[in-house]
């Protein structure tokens, strides 16, 4: 992530990473067959960082919030590396197809465990807007410049506050609480 920082996604060479960090260069090859597999190990180490603590006994929001930010504090270990890559979307459209796909499921992994009730159609559009929401906050993580990411999780603090509002952050069956009776979205009188 030091070389795509200093030379651009693009021009990432694994080889030329490979004799910089003093390893055999088939070994990174077989752990790293491609470039793009270097981002997709780096998610998985945020998704376990993320996915560590699941904090049950706490609500929804605080779940995913607490998620999403150790998520990020790993990002920002490979700050300017990871800057690097999200610059190069725009231009590596099969990179960006990938990435869409891995963190659709990075976000379905982090909405069940933060118990959020992912069931039909309603639950698609909770896991989109989980999507947004996380799009948002990575935007607001690529210009927040200060160490403690105070700009960041403003950011997704109000994302999370919105999506409260929206009705967006609804508990699983699993999550309620025993003997709690589901409210339903729409009580008519």
């Amino acid at each position: 992530m030091t070389l795509a920082a200093r030379d651009g996604w693009s021009r990432l060479s694994l080889v030329e990473a490979a004799r910089e960090a003093g390893l055999p260069v088939d070994a990174v090859r077989a752990r790293f067959p491609f470039r793009h597999s270097v981002l997709f190990h780096l998610g998985r180490i945020a998704d376990d960082s993320a996915l560590r603590d699941d904090g049950m006994g706490s609500s929804v929001r605080e779940r995913l919030f607490d998620m999403l930010m150790r998520r990020l504090d790993v990002f920002q270990q490979y700050r300017e590396g990871v800057r690097a890559a999200l610059r190069a979307l725009p231009f590596d459209p099969p990179l960006a197809v990938l990435l869409a796909g891995a963190t659709m499921n990075t976000l379905r992994w982090l909405a069940e465990a933060a118990g959020l009730d992912l069931d039909g159609p309603a639950g698609l559009l909770r896991l989109h807007a989980l999507a947004a929401l996380w799009a948002g906050t990575l935007r607001a993580w690529e210009k927040d410049e200060s160490d403690d990411l105070a700009a960041t999780m403003s950011a997704l603090d109000r994302g999370l506050d919105r999506a409260e509002r929206l009705g967006m952050l609804k508990p699983s069956r699993a999550d309620r609480p025993a003997g709690a009776a589901p409210l339903s979205d729409l009580t008519i009188n």
